[in-house]
């Protein structure tokens, strides 16, 4: 979709008056209560989103900071990119609330994506509504995310992503998983997304995550391929 070059410019201001703000308004809101600072590094073999590759099969390096307090959180999340439209990184920015009430965890989220390096006359900076439910269901530990896009990067316009996760310890410092999700979009592609692997805690700070992810969607592109992924992250 091509957009007016000076409309995205006052978008990615928005963007960047949205984190400020977010960081702000957690900063008040936990005013009366212990704020947390958290930060960590991590380098994969490619980067995923929505179950696929959008690293063009190259390693990426991401890093993450986030305040909370009260229950109330900001954070911005960046990694090295490389999609179809030129962009070469992606960064998210995201406001939030963790409550928790009748034995389920929630975590409510409205996230800034911006997608920089993409070629000029697209749209690259667009909104995410997120809401997740987590509860432990015996052994199982489950997570049902829904993410809902009103206007999409590029051509994409409405867009959701509605996934369910399940996590169970198979040691003391090894967890496996396993998701799957469902995609639709006017103006995007369809597809179903799964993948299936383990995290494994090396150290307090270091964490090793190993993980199969697949799509049934191979005809759209190599990066709907399926691949196995290892990814190292660092708590700083």
């Amino acid at each position: 979709m091509l957009v007016d070059q000076s409309s995205v410019g006052r978008q990615n201001g928005v963007g960047i008056i949205f984190v400020l703000a977010a960081f702000a308004g957690v900063m008040t809101a936990g005013t009366a209560q212990a704020q947390t600072f958290d930060a960590q590094v991590g380098v994969a073999s490619e980067y995923m989103g929505k179950g696929l590759g959008k690293s063009a099969g190259d390693p990426s390096v991401n890093g993450t900071v986030e305040v909370s307090g009260g229950g109330f959180y900001a954070n911005v999340f960046a990694s090295t990119a490389k999609l179809s439209q030129g962009s070469d990184a992606e960064i998210i920015s995201a406001v939030g609330w963790r409550p928790e009430a009748a034995g389920y965890k929630f975590d409510f989220s409205v996230m800034n994506r911006d997608l920089p390096g993409t070629r000029a006359g697209v749209d690259a900076n667009y909104w995410e509504y997120q809401a997740d439910a987590s509860r432990k269901l015996g052994p199982v530990s489950t997570r049902l995310r829904v993410n809902y896009t009103p206007d999409g990067f590029a051509a994409t316009r409405e867009a959701w992503w509605v996934e369910l996760q399940g996590t169970v310890s198979v040691g003391p410092k090894t967890r496996a998983s396993a998701a799957i999700a469902d995609r639709t979009a006017d103006g995007g592609a369809e597809y179903a997304a799964w993948n299936l692997g383990l995290k494994h805690r090396l150290t307090d700070k270091l964490v090793l995550d190993v993980r199969w992810y697949d799509t049934d969607s191979h005809a759209l592109g190599e990066n709907y391929d399926g691949r196995l992924v290892g990814a190292l992250t660092f708590a700083l």
